[in-house]
């Protein structure tokens, strides 16, 4: 049975994120010490772990069929590859950043100067759209050192906390895009190893969908029934059981993380009590 090879990278907090996953979505890696690649015990894949700025070359040629890579790296070498689904997790922005000290507080003050960046495609294209006209110096590594070295006024960095530029004693003053790790598939991928990916994206979703979402059990007065469904967004409509004492039932519902405090307060004022709340695994729709 023909195999998908998937690529993540070697080591780090996606490599991490990427295999934990993977082992959510119910594909168990036999996964060794220093292997360059495993396979799945349960599922047609193979894992390869390679450098970030290679993968999306090797999807290009299709020497793996699909990455778990972050978007930011396909924008910046694979912007013709194929993004199946954005999972939400590695989230990080390519931003100009530079000294404290700078009179610079946009854009166009980089004018004319010098910026130090491991993304110069980014770059220039962001540039060009702008109108801005700037010499860059392409630094695979610390970009953040250049402008104490007097290498250039600003760089221009993947940037998560923002902590390694206030290390540096940087400020950011654009923010170029945003991005997170992204599921992505190879031009040459075959029909059958589509297939697989279709699967791999349908327990994707479930996840996802879990995790953006919360499972709430409440008793409710049945005086009050009406006014706390009201206020519920169920996926449908919530489930309504009576409880064995009289004049009560107990509600079952899903609520958007997003809105979750909010509608918690909106029942309690309406008369919900003994209110759970549990995490969901998967929410296959």
């Amino acid at each position: 049975m023909e195999k998908l090879k998937i690529a993540v990278q070697k080591s780090g907090r996606l490599n991490e994120d990427s295999l934990k996953i993977l082992k959510e979505i119910g594909i168990s890696i036999d996964n060794g010490k220093d292997q360059l690649k495993a396979s799945a015990s349960n599922f047609p894949l193979e894992v390869f772990y390679l450098r970030n700025g290679d993968i999306p070359q090797y999807l290009k040629d299709g020497v793996v069929d699909a990455a778990i890579i972050g978007e930011n790296v396909l924008i910046e070498k694979g912007n013709d590859i194929t993004i199946v689904e954005k999972l939400g997790f590695s989230k990080c922005r390519v931003s100009m950043a530079v000294p404290k000290s700078s009179d610079a507080t946009s854009l166009k003050d980089l004018e004319g100067k010098r910026i130090a960046t491991s993304y110069p495609n980014t770059v220039n294209l962001f540039l060009k759209k702008h109108g801005v006209n700037a010499n860059l110096h392409i630094i695979n590594g610390s970009v953040e050192i250049a402008p104490n070295i007097g290498l250039a006024e600003g760089i221009c960095d993947i940037v998560s906390s923002g902590s390694t530029l206030f290390k540096n004693g940087l400020k950011e003053i654009e923010v170029l895009l945003k991005s997170e790790a992204v599921l992505a598939t190879s031009p040459k991928i075959s029909e059958a190893n589509q297939a697989i990916i279709d699967k791999i994206q349908f327990r994707l979703k479930s996840v996802l969908r879990g995790r953006k979402n919360k499972y709430v059990l409440l008793n409710a007065p049945n005086n009050k029934l009406n006014d706390i469904i009201n206020v519920l967004p169920g996926m449908k409509s919530p489930t309504v059981l009576p409880l064995a004492t009289e004049g009560w039932s107990s509600v079952h519902t899903v609520i958007n993380k997003g809105e979750f405090w909010e509608i918690i307060d909106e029942l309690k004022a309406n008369g919900a009590e003994g209110i759970l709340v549990c995490p969901i695994e998967n929410m296959v729709l």
